[in-house]
């Protein structure tokens, strides 16, 4: 797997069209609210059957890419996340897009995701057999322990009070509950209802919880929303102001790549979990973290970076060990071996043209990316121009369509309008939504690997620490989670959102 066979991809005229095509398309589906990277990919299996193994890894490649950062598009201007990776930064995003911003901050985003992508596809070129040594090490009690650092930083970051931050976490893991009891087999919480066996699926719960709510805000806000109508600025000057923000926050690309592709690297993280750590990273490190979740574009460059690159990173487990890093890849290893090909620790050596090529097309598909995701932010803010009477009930249509296809059940759109009550509450109550929303990503993974080790170690807790890495991940879960339990006591005795200060002793 050398420099110039990766290259080459770009001057093969079939890989390059593929590639081209596949880019509009994720652009289109990303961008459009309710339809998600994975649905893309899902949605393109078909035509996979007319195209050779290498052309069909560059399709997927080059849609899984340009859909993650079009996510980012209905995220900014709707409020609604388009994948799960822009769900960690979606609030800054939007209020940079209500502030006048829209074109400006999604070009910024644009640009972070480019260069996020491409410094992961040159890590993995170089790194990729150690990246797989770190992966093999992996075992229950580590992706435990990684999936309960992933639940602290939605802690961190869902607001500045740490309580109802706790209280969305737990909304949120309360519903990942819903299903079989990964331990005695048991059905929980489903009411008699076969389909809630396979629990609740993530993308109509994020729907309804992001989406709905929203719409039932608007609704509610009557004329005033009707009269909210946002700035667009001039194409060139957004361009030119995204160019010179992204220069400032080079070392934050830089730095949420990196970790970023690390991430995705690891068996079941994927692209979401690493945004919501580049995006708590980013907010310890900053000089303003007061400004975080209220419009401060930090934290949408980190999560831009790191979201992209680990796309690239959660091919590794993929291709190394025939595990998939997320669903994408899931989809990915099914085709290929649909075609014929088994992912594993062989396939670098079998069909290094087919390695070369998924690289290659990572490549080629980030720096297609600039026009193909250009176009779609050009095209998409006109969107902001539409009456919010008419663009409202098609929002909802696109919504509750998204939700059905995905999972082709009416108990989809019963998910989506119960969740999005729910979430309508919370906001009701300034309980933020973030947590909740990865309290269900996160919420069986921790519970599968927690049950799975549990029965391994016999009930001693002691194993959780049995193995180096588990040890540094564990030490430095207990460590953050007992940082938030002090936090969490101080926000209740010094009286910040709604809790009165103790003055009197009482």
């Amino acid at each position: 797997m050398d420099l110039i066979s990766i290259l080459s991809v770009g001057l093969n005229p079939t890989i390059l069209g593929t590639v081209l095509i596949c880019t509009l398309y994720g652009a289109f589906i990303g961008a459009m609210p309710g339809l998600t990277a994975t649905m893309a990919v899902a949605l393109l299996v078909p035509f996979t059957w007319f195209m050779d193994p290498v052309q069909a890894a560059a399709a997927i490649v080059a849609t899984t890419t340009t859909a993650i950062f079009a996510g980012d598009i209905s995220g900014a201007l709707l409020k609604i996340p388009g994948t799960p990776a822009s769900a960690a930064y979606v609030e800054d995003s939007y209020r940079l897009a209500q502030s006048g911003q829209p074109r400006t901050t999604l070009f910024t985003a644009l640009f972070a995701s480019v260069a996020g992508g491409v410094i992961g596809v040159v890590i993995l070129v170089v790194a990729t057999p150690q990246l797989a040594d770190l992966s093999r090490q992996f075992s229950s009690d580590e992706v435990f322990w990684l999936a309960t650092l992933g639940l602290s930083c939605a802690v961190f970051v869902g607001g500045p009070s740490v309580p109802r931050n706790f209280a969305s976490l737990f909304i949120g893991l309360a519903i990942a509950t819903i299903g079989i009891d990964v331990a005695v087999g048991h059905p929980r919480y489903t009411f008699g209802n076969l389909e809630l066996y396979d629990g609740v699926s993530f993308i109509p719960a994020m729907i309804g919880l992001f989406a709905l709510s929203e719409l039932l805000r608007n609704a509610a806000l009557g004329k005033e929303a009707n009269l909210a109508r946002l700035t667009v600025e001039p194409l060139w000057g957004a361009v030119r102001a995204a160019g010179a923000e992204f220069r400032r926050r080079w070392v934050n690309v830089l730095r949420s790549a990196c970790g970023g592709t690390v991430i995705g690297a690891l068996p079941g993280a994927g692209a979401d979990v690493a945004a919501w750590i580049a995006y708590a990273v980013s907010r310890r490190f900053s000089r303003q973290p007061e400004a975080y979740g209220k419009g401060h574009i930090e934290g949408v460059v980190d999560g831009g970076a790191a979201n992209n690159a680990a796309v690239a990173g959660a091919w590794t487990p993929a291709l190394v060990f025939g595990i998939p890093g997320d669903s994408v890849t899931a989809i990915a290893i099914g085709v290929l071996m649909m075609k014929g090909l088994t992912p594993g620790p062989g396939i670098f050596t079998s069909d290094p043209v087919l390695v070369s090529t998924i690289f290659g097309s990572f490549l080629l598909a980030n720096i297609l990316m600039l026009l193909t995701g250009g176009l779609a932010v050009s095209l998409a803010t006109q969107v902001l121009r539409v009456p919010r009477a008419v663009l409202m009930p098609l929002i909802l249509l696109l919504a509750l369509i998204g939700g059905y296809a995905i999972t082709g059940s009416v108990l989809a759109i019963w998910i989506i309008l119960v969740l999005g009550l729910l979430a309508t509450g919370m906001i009701w109550a300034s309980i933020p939504l973030a947590p909740a929303i990865l309290g269900i990503v996160l919420g069986q993974i921790v519970e599968d690997n927690f049950m799975v080790s549990m029965m391994k170690a016999q009930g001693d807790l002691t194993e959780f620490f049995a193995r180096d890495v588990a040890a540094v991940l564990g030490g430095l879960t207990v460590l953050v989670w007992a940082a938030l339990l002090i936090r969490a006591g101080l926000t209740i005795y010094r009286g910040p959102e709604g809790f009165r200060q103790k003055e009197d002793g009482k």
